[in-house]
């Protein structure tokens, strides 16, 4: 039955998109960028055709072409990765979310950034660009460390159990001393957080960039995404001290606006 199945749909497809999919699907597989060359013999597909799909990607930036003739994958799958949610539901986090974020950054003056955990880490689902002299800028569909920043302990804290040891089981990584790399220590601190309802960067990701983050939850009680506002290291401890009650009053106003 499954092979009628694969049969009737290969034959409803488009072969130049099959084409498409097989180039950014060899491009996926190395983080040193594939040449042209490299993709007509990996692939067996002429030159044209190989040069054809490149150049129309990179207008649409999908892919981007390095100084040595290289193509990566580009921005644009990370703005559309964006809107690919943890799994199926029957809202839109990113659109409730939205008029909330612009108003925390309009009110604080910085970027302001929703964050969810889905099977390849913390993803940042969208943001809002603060106009503040010295704001952070922010990027919806950036990659962050399911360890390190205050979003992705945050999220990791209200895991599972079991979700939690896999997570915990898997190399934690160092980017400034101020990363925890040992897991007694990041487990007693995601204790903290739970305890606290909220997280603190001091400086985990960049030596010079902290963040509070807060958690938004489903009307069952559910964590489904943290609120965080980044800002740089030095700011003014009242100052800090209004940054967190700011995204914590946002995260509980987004929290009553999910509809299940």
């Amino acid at each position: 039955m499954s092979e009628i199945v694969d049969e009737g749909v290969s034959k409803h497809t488009i072969p130049v998109i099959d084409r498409l999919m097989d180039v950014l699907g060899e491009i996926e597989k190395t983080d040193k960028g594939l040449t042209i060359s490299d993709l007509t013999s990996a692939l067996k597909l002429p030159r044209t055709t190989i040069y054809r799909i490149v150049n129309s990607l990179q207008q649409h930036q999908v892919v981007y072409r390095d100084e040595n003739g290289a193509y990566h994958l580009g921005r644009r799958l990370l703005a559309l990765a964006a809107h690919v949610g943890v799994r199926a539901t029957d809202y839109d986090l990113a659109a409730i979310s939205q008029p909330f974020l612009d108003k925390l950054a309009g009110d604080l003056g910085e970027g302001v950034k929703l964050s969810i955990l889905d099977q390849d880490g913390v993803l940042v689902l969208a943001t809002a660009q603060g106009r503040r002299e010295y704001a952070l800028t922010v990027a919806p569909g950036q990659r962050m460390p399911i360890h390190a920043g205050a979003a992705s302990k945050l999220l990791l804290a209200h895991l599972s159990e079991e979700d939690l040891a896999y997570q915990m089981s898997r190399p934690l990584k160092g980017f400034t001393p101020k990363t925890l790399t040992d897991p007694k220590r990041l487990r007693s601190e995601l204790a903290r957080i739970r305890r606290l309802g909220w997280a603190q960067d001091k400086g985990e990701n960049a030596p010079s960039i902290q963040a509070y983050a807060t958690p938004i939850f489903t009307q069952t009680g559910k964590m489904i995404a943290a609120l965080s506002v980044p800002f740089l290291a030095g700011t003014a401890p009242g100052r800090m001290e209004e940054i967190r009650l700011a995204a914590l009053a946002t995260a509980k106003a987004i929290s009553a606006a999910i509809p299940v």
